[in-house]
């Protein structure tokens, strides 16, 4: 027993010695840094100081705000020289406050980061130095009307020496692509160079250029404000954070990539001006759009939407649930991530760490009494079932397809195991989607059809069944872009959906039963008279809404049926 006694006797006694060691290094230490040495230990420590850094921050840091008084407060630093601290140490500067640093030990940073367990984590994770200005972002959006007015800000606030640079870099690109309404902001590290890009109607459009070294302080910035860890560069990371502009809360998702030279970062705006568009204001074919609004008020039964990432699905589904939105229906929606809110209906987010997937979602949503189910994806077999179930069983549910066509959802469903006798009781309508962009009306110019341009065209109008879509359209002109300051160049300005859908009729039922291909259902339903989305592409450019160029981007214009 005594030799066990002298053991821990000896490892406290050792333990003591390595803490007394650190301490006479630091003191020495700061000494030469022209710095305080200060023992935490017996200091009191001010929570709404420690507020200021977010605790996993301040551990990586190797730091402390222990005391504020106003705007003057007191920080503890192992090292003043580590970069994540002072990266910090500037952005607390920036945002006006009136720093006294000190030196400390582990020991004594320890004591303070202990006391971060008696602050509140919801206001913690909001509140801190790590808000970027609002009042900032809002006074460039006013200045920013073209893509060079961002180039000429950036390019001003990197001519600065100070440190808030980084912070202003940030707030200025958010600014523009708000102002230019961009949804995605791409920033690209080359070999020598770093590019900005913004998305602007689906399109990149190249803003900026500058050096290396800044990015590096613009990336950890980004770390910063999304939540990422600052030491991690080797693996793929994602955060949020959010800006509040004239009384909307943007909320900004972050996503950081390794890549050859450096990591690549994008940040995807959500704002939700974007996502509030009134169904009529889709840009859908009138006809199609009648369809789909008696196929949203049904009780129960499904409807799918298909298409690549990009192409509007989200916001055509939030305009459905908006559509049929009353305080007598119970809408419960699974997603992944939820993008925006809507008020009135039972959002939730899928986690897979935590076992929440579309699957356990799904089953958990029947069980709170819904009248309409929203599944943001269907990806496996399993979902694939339990949803087409719930169709049959008095739900209205919506959910999206990974398919190229209307056409293909059906066979996709088969693929993951369905049951083709009950998807034909259970689906109502299958749509697909594209994004195309409007021509702008200020510069576009009319221009005859070439040879094989006027073929295409004349081919797709001989393929319209239903005649009475071509009521009023002329056939011998078509339009082309030009580009003006109004659309940044581009010649295009804002977009529009194209759309097909096969509503479940007796010749669908029939052609599901034999494990029917993409063109089987296509042909089967010829007969409903409906618009694909080639046909409805090419109506749109006769009436001078859109190019064939602009078609051509988004679907295949050369197949030949």
């Amino acid at each position: 027993m005594t030799d066990f006694d002298n053991e821990e006797k000896q490892g406290k006694r050792l333990e003591e010695l390595r803490r007394k060691e650190e301490e006479d290094v630091v003191r020495i230490l700061s000494t030469k840094y022209g710095l305080n040495f200060i023992d935490l230990k017996p200091v009191p420590i001010n929570t709404d100081a420690l507020r200021l850094i977010p605790e996993e921050n301040a551990r990586e840091a190797k730091m402390a705000v222990f005391e504020k008084v106003g705007k003057k407060i007191q920080v503890a630093v192992l090292s003043p020289k580590n970069d994540k601290a002072v990266i910090i140490l500037n952005k607390l500067e920036e945002d006006g406050y009136k720093l006294q640093i000190s030196m400390t030990t582990t020991a004594s940073l320890e004591k303070a980061w202990d006391r971060y367990r008696d602050l509140s984590y919801a206001v913690n994770s909001t509140a801190g130095t790590f808000d970027i200005s609002t009042e900032q972002v809002t006074e460039y959006m006013e200045k920013i009307k073209r893509i060079e007015d961002v180039s000429l800000i950036i390019k001003e606030i990197l001519a600065l020496k100070k440190a808030y640079k980084i912070s202003k870099m940030m707030e200025a690109m958010i600014a523009g692509a708000l102002a230019l309404s961009a949804s995605d902001v791409h920033i690209e590290p080359e070999e020598k160079y770093v590019r900005i890009r913004f998305r602007l109607d689906g399109v990149l459009i190249n803003v900026f250029e500058f050096d290396v070294e800044t990015y590096e302080l613009l990336l950890s910035r980004i770390k910063l404000l999304s939540g990422m860890k600052l030491n991690i560069k080797n693996a793929a990371q994602d955060g949020r954070f959010s800006v509040k502009i004239l009384n909307n809360d943007i909320e900004i998702r972050s996503s950081i990539l390794p890549g050859a030279y450096n990591e690549s970062v994008v940040m995807r705006l959500l704002n939700p001006k974007s996502i509030a568009v009134p169904i009529e204001e889709l840009g859908i074919e009138t006809r199609t759009l009648n369809v789909l609004m008696d196929q949203i008020h049904r009780p129960n039964g499904m409807l799918l939407i298909t298409g690549p990432t990009g192409s509007g699905k989200t916001t055509t589904l939030y305009a459905f649930m908006k559509k049929i939105s009353t305080p007598d229906v119970k809408i419960i929606t699974i997603e992944d991530p939820i993008e925006y809110h809507l008020p009135g209906i039972v959002q939730t987010q899928v986690e897979e760490e935590k076992d929440y997937t579309f699957l356990s979602g799904l089953r958990s949503a029947l069980r709170q009494d819904p009248d309409v189910i929203m599944v943001g994806e269907i990806r496996d077999g399993e979902t694939a079932t339990i949803a087409i179930n719930s169709a049959l069983t008095g739900h209205l549910v919506f959910s999206t397809l990974h398919t190229n066509t209307a056409a293909g959802a059906f066979p996709r469903l088969i693929d993951l195991g369905v049951n083709p006798k009950i998807i034909s009781s259970a689906v109502n309508v299958a749509m697909a989607q594209r994004l195309i962009r409007k021509l702008c009306v200020e510069c576009k110019k009319e221009m005859s059809m070439n040879p094989k341009e006027k073929a295409f065209i004349d081919r797709t109008i001989q393929s319209i069944t239903d005649k009475t879509y071509l009521e009023g359209v002329q056939t011998e002109k078509i339009w082309a872009p030009v580009g003006c300051e109004k659309c940044h160049k581009t010649g295009y300005k804002g977009r529009l959906a194209i759309t097909e859908i096969i509503l479940m009729k007796k010749e669908i039922e029939e052609a599901i039963i034999k494990n029917p291909s993409d063109r089987d259902i296509k042909v089967a339903a010829a007969s409903q008279n409906l618009l694909d989305m080639k046909q409805d592409g090419v109506l749109r450019i006769l009436k001078g809404v859109s190019s064939l160029d602009e078609l051509g981007r988004v679907i295949d214009i050369e197949t030949e049926e």
